[in-house]
């Protein structure tokens, strides 16, 4: 069941025809996997449905041959450097697309199948229980304070009354050394309460800047 349908060196017009289908069918697989609970370009899914079949075709044309094969890696490296970076489930989408054609490629489309199922059910899951995701109801706050003050405490009481967490995350000096930047990782209490906890900040600062909203998530690449 698992064996390929492609047997010595010749492939037949029914074995592509077939590898071909299982590619594309697989591919749009994976594009709606990309596509599911997350935020998506139409160019980044139209080319992971596709990706199977044209990594397919060619090792289809190397078929065994070590000097394509040694020429077609350094094409793949070649891509890699004309791309632009992506999220990390960008890249194992794309991986994920790659496995599936290079196992129909060779003809392995039931091993491409249930390769696809397995990692593609794992994905679901993992979704859907939330593994792996932070607190969403973590904020990122920047306040901007005079060089004479001391940051360290001077906003202590304002976070244990507004806030269920509050942590210094990085200080960092602004208008040539003048000013600091202080930013917190915090967890509001009640978010209907954010005006009031930011007025108290201002009064606090000097009516300096004060930046609150969501963090800025650095995906590993």
């Amino acid at each position: 069941m698992l064996n390929s349908i492609i047997t010595g060196t010749e492939i037949t017009v029914s074995a592509f025809f077939i590898c071909t289908a299982v590619s594309l069918v697989l591919g749009l697989g994976a594009a709606l996997l990309g596509m599911y609970k997350s935020k998506y370009s139409r160019s980044f899914v139209l080319t992971l449905a596709l990706l199977p079949a044209m990594v397919q075709l060619i090792i289809m044309l190397v078929n065994g041959n070590i000097g394509a094969g040694v020429a077609v890696a350094g094409a793949f490296g070649l891509i890699r450097f004309r791309s632009a970076p992506g999220s990390a489930k960008e890249i194992g989408l794309v991986f994920l697309a790659t496995a599936i054609g290079l196992a129909t490629g060779m003809g392995y489309v039931a091993i491409a199948a249930v390769f696809f199922t397995i990692i593609a059910a794992v994905m679901l899951l993992l979704t859907l229980t939330g593994f792996g995701a932070g607190v969403d109801e973590e904020r990122e706050l920047k306040i901007t304070i005079a060089e004479n003050l001391d940051y360290d405490g001077l906003f202590d009481d304002l976070f244990q009354q507004y806030t269920r967490s509050a942590e210094l995350d990085r200080v960092k000096t602004t208008n040539m050394g003048t000013l600091y930047e202080l930013s917190y990782k915090i967890v509001l209490k009640d978010t209907s309460g954010t005006k009031t906890f930011l007025d108290a900040l201002r009064t606090r600062n000097g009516n300096l800047n004060i930046v609150c909203g969501k963090p800025v998530t650095k995906e590993a690449l």
